[in-house]
């Protein structure tokens, strides 16, 4: 079982938030202000905010300039994973992802399936690595937040999880890029 050891420091890390959205304002954007709380009460930097339009250029764009960014380790998104017409943030990270973490989703939606049972399915939740930045995509509901937070961003995103999380792969994610394509 996964654990904290208390005998190795905490690092933290700096993460942006994106909402994804056509309607909903930094007032009334419950599921970005519910995980913009969590990073902060998790002791980690809390190094942007945005809310995007459903639409899958500007999210390319938002993705790309925090890519670029070296102030930004992290970005988690909200919003824009189901199957509707509107819903194109897992089409937005495809265009910039060089790695997949195929994982997450998997397990997102096993941990969902316990609480909305076989609707989980309609989620698109994905991860992976561009640039060297590690990119989560969550369903925009406030509970899907919450779960994607709680039960594995928070553990994986502490340095002192054990046996492995992904803040200690972060000095190794730009191996085998050359220095002008650590940027996507």
């Amino acid at each position: 079982m996964s654990r904290i050891d208390t005998s190795r420091p905490f690092l933290p890390v700096r993460i942006a938030v994106m909402t994804v959205s056509d309607t909903r304002t930094l007032e009334t954007d419950s599921s970005g202000t519910t995980l913009a709380a969590r990073v902060e009460a998790a002791g980690h930097v809390l190094a942007d905010r945005a809310i995007v339009p459903d639409d899958a250029g500007q999210i390319e764009q938002r993705l790309r300039a925090w890519i670029a960014d070296p102030m930004v380790d992290v970005v988690i998104t909200s919003g824009g994973t189901g199957v509707t017409g509107r819903d194109v943030t897992p089409e937005a990270f495809e265009r910039v992802l060089e790695k997949r973490i195929e994982g997450f989703g998997e397990l997102f939606r096993m941990l969902s399936y316990s609480k909305i049972g076989t609707s989980t399915i309609q989620s698109r939740a994905l991860a992976g690595v561009a640039g060297g930045t590690y990119l989560f995509a969550l369903p925009g509901s406030t509970g899907a937040v919450k779960d994607g937070w709680d039960d594995i961003l928070v553990f994986q995103l502490d340095s002192r999880h054990r046996p492995c999380n992904f803040v200690e792969l972060m000095p190794r994610l730009r191996e085998g890029l050359k220095e002008d394509d650590t940027h996507v």
